[in-house]
């Protein structure tokens, strides 16, 4: 009787936030794959069934394909970086004795706190070909050779849109990175230090096999992030310009649906990348398996 009691209260406690999720997550999210097999205007209330033509057309659209490199370009830099800059930070500030720790922290979690679009808004100021902070610093120190129109060249757009999501989000994956070397016993360093070991070998050997499970789950993240996040960014600094060089498969799926009012063929690129962002993920589970170090 205890027993049937207490699953009824748990049943009672999760089925209203079961009925939140099923109705403004799970329930659109069918909704879209299904709307991937029609053809419909977003306003009419005429759908026509045309199987997987729209499957068919994505995979002869070249913008599909160009849009697809720039996610997997992004990819490859963002995420790097992003996990690079952020177990720098993460390691000073856990290993190293500093009195500003607390503000260090604050400082480099700020840019995470504010809005995507705030944050597009500002680094597209900083690009501005005229009147922008960085051709403007480049101007004073003798490198004009070096200015551009930053979000405006077809080489540079990319790098450039990597930059303000690699500084929005080094301050998130800190926090995470500090949070699991915080865990790590001080008795190990110690140990390590008599020994004689290096502060990198003490990364090496102590510190990143330690928090690598940690690490596995943020990979993740960032592929979710720079195929989801990357919206923002392209949709603000730069409307997929120029001629789709940032163009990236949400931009797309967004013009389609909302913009042309071809729901249907929208639906099937949101399909598509989702499909993509589940392989990759896959693969990076596959990729980094190994075994578990524990302490």
């Amino acid at each position: 009787m205890l027993n049937r009691h207490k699953g009824l209260f748990i049943a009672a406690c999760t089925l209203p936030a079961l009925l939140l999720f099923g109705l403004f997550a799970l329930y659109p999210f069918l909704k879209a794959i299904m709307m991937a097999f029609y053809s419909w205007s977003g306003i009419s209330q005429e759908k026509t069934f045309i199987g997987l033509d729209n499957f068919k057309t994505l995979l002869q659209d070249p913008i599909v394909w160009t849009a697809l490199k720039n996610n997997l370009l992004l990819l490859l830099v963002t995420p790097v970086l992003t996990m690079g800059l952020s177990l720098l930070f993460a390691v000073l500030l856990t290993r190293k004795t500093l009195r500003e720790r607390s503000f260090y922290r604050t400082v480099f979690f700020f840019p995470n706190v504010l809005a995507l679009v705030v944050i597009s808004i500002l680094w597209s100021f900083i690009y501005h070909p005229t009147f922008g902070i960085l051709n403007s610093f480049l101007h004073k120190i003798g490198l004009d050779s070096w200015t551009h129109a930053w979000l405006g060249e077809s080489n540079t757009v990319l790098w450039a849109l990597a930059v303000p999501m690699v500084w929005q989000a080094v301050g998130y994956y800190m926090v995470i990175y500090i949070a699991a070397m915080e865990g790590i016993p001080s008795h190990l360093y110690e140990a390590a230090v008599l020994e004689g070991a290096s502060q990198t070998k003490q990364f090496t050997q102590i510190t990143f096999p330690l928090i690598w499970s940690v690490v596995r789950i943020t990979i993740v993240f960032f592929l979710i992030g720079v195929f989801n996040g990357s919206f923002v960014y392209v949709q603000v600094m730069t409307n997929s310009g120029p001629d789709h060089a940032s163009e990236v498969l949400m931009t797309y799926m967004y013009k389609q649906a909302m913009q042309n009012g071809n729901f249907g063929y929208g639906a099937a690129v949101g399909v598509f990348s989702l499909i993509v962002t589940i392989l990759l993920a896959w693969f990076s589970e596959r990729l980094t398996e190994r075994d578990s170090v524990e302490f």
